[in-house]
């Protein structure tokens, strides 16, 4: 049997800040295991996949648009959003902690950035 795909992990200093941050942009419940080190969300009525959030002291936001000689992106979240609703999306993440890039490259997009540096986009289906 062929492996399937169980979370995307994220690292930061704070696990626990960040996991709040995602769990009231999402929508998605805490998944309870007791370590402040290593937390893990997961969407409403399904365990898996999930986003995780891993203790690194050491984290470093990467450069965006990307800068030679700068920490490079090495993955990012897409989160769908419904038609229509990308500016108040955009507005409900900034309100929650999410900054707004200078940068960005298409319509229907909006680069964003979490509390801790990682790169997300909302986007409506179809950009």
């Amino acid at each position: 049997m062929a492996p399937t795909f169980g979370s995307v992990v994220l690292s930061t200093p704070d696990p626990a800040g960040l996991a709040a941050f995602y769990r009231e942009l999402l929508g998605w419940a805490t998944v309870e295991g007791g370590d402040p080190t290593f937390l893990r969300l997961r969407g409403p009525g399904s365990e898996r996949p999930g986003l995780s959030f891993q203790l690194d002291h050491g984290h470093v936001a990467p450069a965006w648009p990307p800068r030679e000689g700068e920490q490079r992106m090495h993955a990012h979240l897409d989160l769908l959003v419904a038609p229509g609703a990308l500016d108040a999306e955009a507005a409900r993440a900034e309100a929650l902690g999410a900054t707004r890039e200078d940068h960005q490259p298409a319509a229907g997009v909006v680069v964003m950035r979490d509390p801790h540096g990682h790169l997300f986009c909302l986007f409506v289906p179809g950009a």
